[in-house]
C-alpha cells in the first residue's frame, strides 16, 4: 500500500527545500514520507536545496544572543511560543531578553530552568505564562559560547541570533566579530571548518555528487576523483571561515578576520534560527 502525503508535509518539504512543490511531492511519495530521505531524493536529481533543514523545527518566538561585559561569553536562548502575534509582543521580547541575560550566569538549560525568576523558578515562571497568555512556552534552544572575545548579532524581527568567538581581544575586534555572525546569519553554515564537518554529512556529499555524475553520463572509474573536488567546493560553500565573504567576495571570511590581526582566528560560532 502506498503512503499517504498530505498536503501539509509537501508544504513543510518545499518551505525546508525551495523545491517545486510537485517535485517536492514525488520526493516524498518516493521516500515513503521520510522527510530527510525526501530531501536527499530531490538533491540526487539535482535539485538545488536550500539550506533550511537545520530551522526547520522550530515554530514561533525570540531569538535574543547577549554577550558578557568582558566579552569573554556569550549566550543564546530562543523562547518558544506557538504564534507570531504573541512572538512579537513587547512583554514577551523583554521576558527572552531577560532569560538570555540570567543564561550568561549559568552553563547548561537545566540550570538556567532552575534559577530564581520573581520569587519563582525560571521554569514556574514559565508556566504561569503559560496559563496567562494560553499559548505553550518554552525555552527551546540554549547555547553558551566561551572565548577569548565574543561577539553577537540578532537578526531583525528576533529569528536568528549568532554568537562568534575570536581567538584574540584586539581592535576592532567586536565589530568584526560581529560581521562573522552576520555570515553566519544569512549563510547558515553546517560548520566551523573542514574538520568540523561531520563525517556522515561528507558521506552523504560524496554520494550525491556521484549520482548526479552518473546521471550526467560520466565513467564509473572517474566518480570519486570529480567527487572529491565537489567536496571541496562544499567545504567552501558551506563551512564558515572559508565562505566568500559577504562584503566582500574576493575574499574569505578568515582573511576578513585577519584585517585585524594576523594571528586572530575565529575559534567557534552558535547559530540559532526560527522556521
Amino acid at each position: 500500500m502506498s503512503t499517504k502525503i498530505t498536503a501539509s508535509e509537501v508544504n513543510q518539504l518545499r518551505k525546508a527545500t525551495g523545491a517545486g512543490m510537485m517535485d517536492c511531492k514525488k520526493a516524498l511519495v518516493e521516500a515513503e514520507g521520510d522527510f530527510d530521505k525526501a530531501i536527499e531524493i530531490l538533491r540526487k536529481k539535482g535539485q538545488k536545496v536550500a539550506a533550511k533543514r537545520a530551522d526547520r523545527e522550530s515554530t514561533e518566538g525570540a531569538v535574543i544572543a547577549k554577550v558578557n561585559d568582558s566579552a569573554t561569553k556569550g549566550a543564546i536562548v530562543s523562547l518558544n511560543c506557538e504564534t507570531d502575534f504573541v512572538a512579537k509582543n513587547e512583554s514577551y521580547i523583554e521576558l527572552a531578553n531577560k532569560l538570555a541575560e540570567m543564561a550568561l550566569e549559568v552553563n547548561t538549560k537545566e540550570e538556567l530552568l532552575n534559577a530564581p525568576y520573581d520569587g519563582l523558578t525560571v521554569q514556574d515562571k514559565l508556566t504561569e505564562q503559560t496559563g496567562v497568555i494560553g499559548e505553550k512556552i518554552e525555552i527551546g534552544d540554549f547555547r553558551i559560547l566561551e572565548a577569548p572575545f565574543v561577539g553577537g548579532y540578532i537578526h531583525a524581527g528576533n529569528r536568528i541570533a549568532v554568537l562568534t568567538g575570536l581567538s584574540k581581544k584586539v581592535e576592532g575586534a567586536e565589530e568584526v566579530a560581529k560581521e562573522v555572525a552576520m555570515q553566519a546569519a544569512a549563510m547558515n553554515p553546517v560548520a566551523l571548518d573542514e574538520e568540523g564537518v561531520d563525517q556522515a554529512i561528507i558521506d552523504k556529499e560524496i554520494e550525491i555528487a556521484k549520482e548526479q555524475l552518473r546521471q550526467e553520463g560520466k565513467p564509473e572509474e572517474m566518480l570519486e576523483n570529480i567527487a572529491k573536488g565537489k567536496l571541496k567546493r562544499f567545504f567552501k560553500d558551506n563551512t564558515l571561515i572559508n565562505q566568500a565573504f559577504i562584503k566582500d567576495n574576493k575574499i574569505s571570511v578568515a582573511e576578513h578576520v585577519k584585517s585585524i590581526g594576523a594571528d586572530v582566528k575565529v575559534v567557534a560560532f552558535e547559530r540559532v534560527a526560527l522556521s
